[in-house]
């Protein structure tokens, strides 16, 4: 039924403008606003919406994964625009906050209205 219609994903944030800067200039990604929704121009011809929602609660999930082929400078680039990267109880992190331990390494964080998001490589 669905196989041939082009999805697309969306999550709720507390502040456009604040998600804007936050995607469109510390990620770097290519974003655009209409109509108070911002969209997300990710690779792969998928773009993904943000959209204010009043009492907004963030995910306690990751909502949005960013493959990179080398975790180390990525999460050094993002920590020298000064995101900060979460750490979690039970989880071998090391001193970047990057996980190693089992499945592909990854580093989390948050956007500004909380939502959960990462960068990851593959081993």
């Amino acid at each position: 039924m669905f196989e041939h219609t082009k999805a697309f994903s969306g999550f709720a944030v507390d502040d456009v403008p604040a998600a804007k800067r936050f995607y469109g200039e510390t990620l770097g990604l290519p974003v655009t606003e209409a109509n108070g929704i911002l969209t997300l121009h990710i690779a792969g011809e998928r773009p993904t919406i943000a959209y204010p929602k009043p009492g907004h609660v963030p995910a306690e999930f990751t909502i949005l994964n960013f493959p990179v082929d080398d975790i180390d400078a990525a999460v050094d680039a993002l920590a020298a625009r000064g995101v900060r990267f979460e750490r979690y109880d039970g989880m071998e992190q090391d001193e970047k906050g990057v996980m190693r331990a089992g499945g592909p390494y990854i580093a989390w964080f948050k956007d500004p209205a909380g939502n959960v998001l990462s960068v990851l490589q593959e081993r």
